[in-house]
Parts: structure tokens; C-alpha cells; sequence
């Protein structure tokens, strides 16, 4: 095995779609193919105004997001927070996050360590 992957974002499964969430959500995540064994990757594109419907914390994996493109605001906690292209943002394990996109759309990559399946929670509601 080569000690290198090199994946595109466009060539991998759009997961939104799978739950109805396309065309207003698209999110796709390599770590498979990139064979990622300590850290995660993701790319998410929302469309202009829409807001992910749920929220998720994670156990013990610390995401950080860039923001490539557009703007919008973050839900951490209970704090809503407003981000701009080029903004980083921490979030610790155990903080819950949600993004909604501004009049221009949001494009978020995001990086987790360490990466471990199951870490993940879902919340509905989280805008409630």
C-alpha cells in the first residue's frame, strides 16, 4: 500500500441524498476511500438559506470547519453564531453543531481526529 490517497471530493456518494436532503444539503465524505485510519474529512454545500434540519456532537472526535465559501451561522450549544468565508471553527467533543447557510449558500470542509465509527450522535430538533 502507497503511503498516499489522493481522493476528489466531486468523485465521492453524496450521503445528503440518501435522506432527502439534496439538492439543499450535498455531503461527502472519503475517509474509506481516502483508507483514513486516525482523522476524517468532509466537504458539505448548502444551498442559499437552508438550514440542516439536525444537530450531532461527537464523543471524543474535535472538528474543526473552514468555511471556503459563502456564509451563514453555526448553532454550538445554544449559542448561534455567525461565520464567514475563510472562518475556523473548534469544536470541542461533546458540543453540539449545526449550520445554516446565509443568502449566498455555505461550503464547509471539515477535519475530525480521532476518527472512530459510532462516535457520531444525531439530534433532531436542534434549531427548536
Amino acid at each position: 500500500m502507497s503511503g498516499y490517497t489522493i481522493v476528489n471530493f466531486d468523485d465521492v456518494e453524496d450521503a445528503a441524498a440518501a435522506f432527502g436532503l439534496a439538492p439543499d444539503l450535498d455531503a461527502r465524505f472519503p475517509k474509506k476511500q481516502l483508507g483514513c485510519e486516525q482523522t476524517g474529512v468532509s466537504r458539505q454545500r448548502i444551498a442559499p438559506g437552508f438550514r440542516v434540519p439536525f444537530g450531532h456532537t461527537h464523543k471524543t472526535q474535535e472538528e474543526l470547519y473552514v468555511v471556503v465559501d459563502g456564509s451563514g451561522s453555526v448553532k454550538l450549544g445554544d449559542e448561534v453564531v455567525p461565520i464567514r468565508r475563510w472562518d475556523v471553527v473548534r469544536v470541542a467533543p461533546g458540543t453540539g453543531r449545526a449550520f445554516e447557510a446565509g443568502p449566498d449558500g455555505l461550503e464547509l470542509v471539515a477535519f475530525g481526529a480521532p476518527y472512530a465509527d459510532g462516535d457520531a450522535e444525531m439530534v433532531q430538533g436542534w434549531w427548536d
